[in-house]
């Protein structure tokens, strides 16, 4: 699995013209399940992401999580994070998980964040425009093999 987390001031997800899900403070994660990924994994990313500690308390020091501001996330399906470019000018996506398992764990880590905190989702498959307003910017990449 892989996820690209980012922190922002607001986020705002479209799917066909009409406004899908919105945030204020918190993250905007992509997330993208690769082969063979399994829940195991979507248990370590909903324990992890929600304690990440990259928000600034009262000092400017990145000590306080998206739990610690109140924040919310707004969680993405993104199985591009799964490209491969490395052969050509034409990425492929033979790393990313089939479309119905990549589902039930991209639903699966939701729903184990959403019993943390705040969790707006896109629509699985979907053609989405994101709107996002950066805070930072802050961004990291969290990757979890299912060799790990």
């Amino acid at each position: 699995m892989k996820a690209v987390i980012q922190r922002v001031i607001s986020a705002r997800l479209e799917a066909e013209g009409k406004t899908v899900s919105e945030i204020g403070k918190g993250l905007v994660i992509y997330f993208g399940v690769g082969k063979g990924d399994t829940e195991e994994q979507a248990r370590y990313f909903a324990k992890k992401i929600p304690a990440l500690r990259i928000f600034e308390d009262e000092n400017g020091k990145t000590n306080r999580s998206v739990l610690d501001i109140g924040g919310e996330v707004l969680f993405v399906s993104q199985f591009t994070l799964y490209a491969n470019a490395t052969h050509g000018n034409r990425p492929d996506f033979l790393g990313a998980e089939e479309p119905a398992r990549a589902e039930e764990l991209y639903l699966l880590t939701a729903k184990l964040l959403r019993e943390q905190l705040p969790v707006k989702c896109g629509i699985f498959g979907a053609d989405m425009k994101i709107t996002q307003e950066n805070a930072g910017p802050f961004t990291l990449i969290l990757e979890k093999s299912n060799e790990e």
